[in-house]
């Protein structure tokens, strides 16, 4: 039976139709989902009726028709199908299956291991469902000497180098400010995911797809693989600056701080006429760009240039003067991005549904022509649809229903 015929709610646009089982929480797994959900998936999130995803404990928080409700919780969970499902015990087990039996892909985010003890990893999932794409998302990944270590995001933040060269320059290092680990992970598992199932439909084969946080962490860090393994220097924090473009970074103004990035000889030209000293385009202390990445001429002869600029002016200002045509932008406070017009434009914050009330969160970045991303919607309750995906759709009784229940297991 698949979703039509079981009245299983289907998304709109391009992944209309896949179905995917979503046994992850907090944030590297519910995001990825939320991504294929956004586009169209019917996403079925299961939760331990025990132990329901902690998100839903986090804070902020808004008075919603049955008490406290997570705005966290929403921003990651909307347009998703609710469950409650406890996978350890035997019952619980079962049901996982005869749900997977019917699915294209399984998402999880536990520890290396979990699933294999519970009976529920791609090696016993397989025979259920040869076609099923099995996506696992976790700290270290699914092999390596490491792999069975506890994980958070600072976790893939300190060992995929990121943390050690973040911060400034002659002080300790600084974790990146978000959790770039868990976000990352879930770009990653998204992108491997829609891969594999392209597969599948080819194929009718399915596969596991390994995504560590540590292994996407790694792949943030720009400069710093190539500069260790061809010049053997090892990245250190830099606060604002570029390890070797100038000028390319944070300047204050009246109001806070810019970025300036007018590094080119074509911006750095335009720079000049913009601020009324177009006699600097020609001095040839610092006419190339060449010239100007130099870090003792950047000190002495650019940077100075580009604070005086910036100082006396406003945001708004600086903003204004550099338009079109130069690199200057606004290092904007969350209250400035939330009311920015151009995002408002952009539907980049919409209104998601927790518990009656609205809330508003971020929207999706991606912009589909014909198949638009659907964003604003509705976060679940916790087991909302156990009727829908267990009775309608698994086959399950109105007494089955009350019997697992009653047993603690659904």
């Amino acid at each position: 039976m698949n979703a039509t015929e079981a009245g299983l709610p289907l998304g709109d646009g391009p992944l209309r139709g896949l179905v995917v089982i979503d046994v992850t929480r907090v944030v590297a797994g519910p995001y990825c989902t939320m991504m294929l959900a956004d586009l169209g998936a019917t996403v079925i999130k299961v939760e331990n009726p025990a132990e329901p995803d902690y998100v839903r404990t986090f804070p902020p928080f808004v008075e919603g028709e049955n008490g406290r409700a997570s705005a966290f919780f929403a921003q990651y969970n909307r347009h998703k199908l609710s469950v409650s499902l406890n996978l350890k015990t035997g019952e619980g087990q079962a049901l996982l299956r005869k749900l997977v039996g019917q699915a294209d892909m399984l998402v999880e985010n536990f520890r290396p291991g979990t699933m294999a003890k519970l009976g529920l990893d791609y090696e016993a999932l397989k025979d259920e469902n040869p076609g099923l794409v099995y996506v696992s998302i976790s700290g270290f990944g699914q092999t390596g000497p490491h792999s069975l270590r506890p994980a958070y995001d600072n976790s893939a933040q300190a060992t995929g180098g990121l943390w050690s060269f973040n911060g400034e320059k002659g002080r300790p290092p600084v974790r990146v400010g978000t959790i770039i680990g868990d976000l990352s992970a879930s770009f990653y598992a998204a992108i491997a995911a829609l891969a594999a199932v392209m597969h599948a439909r080819q194929t009718g084969e399915g596969q596991l797809v390994d995504v560590a946080q540590q292994d996407s962490v790694v792949t943030l860090t720009e400069h710093a693989v190539v500069n260790f393994t061809v010049d053997h220097v090892v990245a250190q924090p830099l606060g604002n600056d570029h390890p070797f473009v100038r000028p390319y970074g944070q300047f204050a103004c009246k109001d806070g701080f810019v970025f300036f990035g007018a590094y080119t000889d074509k911006f750095w030209r335009e720079a000049c006429r913009i601020f009324g000293e177009p006699d600097l385009i020609a001095d040839t202390e610092i006419d190339t760009m060449e010239k100007r990445f130099d870090p003792q001429v950047y000190e002495h002869h650019v940077a100075p240039v580009v604070r005086r600029w910036c100082a006396d002016r406003t945001k708004a200002e600086l903003e204004e003067m550099a338009g079109d045509l130069i690199p200057l932008t606004p290092i904007k406070t969350m209250a400035e991005v939330v009311q920015d017009p151009h995002l408002g434009v952009r539907e980049m914050f919409v209104p998601v549904v927790m518990d009656g009330v609205p809330v508003t969160v971020f929207g999706s970045p991606m912009k589909l022509s014909k198949t638009p991303v659907r964003a604003a919607g509705i976060a679940p309750a916790f087991g909302e649809h156990n009727a829908t995906v267990f009775g309608g759709w698994a086959g399950l009784s109105a007494g089955d229903l009350e019997r697992l229940r009653a047993q603690g297991v659904i």
